[in-house]
């Protein structure tokens, strides 16, 4: 990989998966007796990614604790959002800002990830960097979604993302953004969605899509069906 850098929100309040995240943060419940945190790093450490950047709020002594339990041999790094939780948009950029690479990859640790992502995420890589560009994102059929009730986030025409009135696309929680697209944002509450909408106006927002079959933490009843198929 290219990207010596990967970002990983972790500061949400996990409400859809109460009573659970009443007491543990949602990156630290398990699945297959490994925490979704985990999982997250074990995917970046095979992408040969040596630098990790994450983001906390909500019971954040107990993320900070667990890195620091696990002693990971790579260089991890915690930024807290500050007073108030940041939203993903402010979160990844207050992560960004405290490193100076351009070109980051963004994981969101509610997805399953396995080693079948490796090749479709290298690819994803090589194309943001051989086109020039400055966003990509990973989006699966949702028909391959453990999820059923997932609906699409958008469609893709020629790795263009494209919103429609029917979307049958899926946004897995994995991306590349160059720091560049948030020139014209400060390190406060918004969400990523504000920057990709302006992308998708102006016909700048890029995807690439997985075949490997999705599986989310959507809420607590998803989340109890995925321990009893895993």
């Amino acid at each position: 990989m290219k990207i010596n850098t990967a970002l990983i929100l972790c500061a949400g309040y996990g409400k859809r998966l109460n009573p659970l995240t009443l007491v543990e943060p949602k990156p630290l419940l398990k699945v297959n007796g490994i925490t979704l945190l985990e999982n997250c790093i074990n995917l970046i450490k095979s992408l040969g990614i040596k630098k990790i950047i994450l983001n906390t709020f909500y019971l954040k002594e107990k993320i900070e604790s667990f890195v620091e339990i696990k002693k990971f041999d790579l260089d991890i790094k915690i930024i807290n959002d500050g007073k108030k939780i940041l939203n993903t948009g402010g979160g990844i950029l207050n992560m960004m800002n405290s490193s100076n690479d351009s070109s980051f990859l963004i994981l969101n640790p509610d997805t399953l990830w396995n080693q079948g992502y490796l090749k479709k995420i290298k690819e994803m890589e090589d194309f943001y960097f051989t086109n020039q560009i400055k966003n990509i994102l990973l989006l699966v059929n949702k028909n391959l979604s453990f999820d059923e009730k997932l609906k699409g986030d958008f469609n893709l025409l020629k790795n263009k993302i494209k919103k429609e009135i029917q979307n049958d696309l899926i946004y897995t929680g994995c991306q590349i953004m160059n720091k560049d697209l948030f020139d014209s944002y400060s390190v406060s509450d918004f969400s990523i969605a504000e920057v990709w909408n302006q992308l998708v106006i102006k016909n700048e927002l890029y995807g690439y899509e997985s075949v490997e079959s999705f599986y989310h933490l959507t809420n607590f009843k998803i989340y109890k069906e995925l321990l009893k198929n895993n």
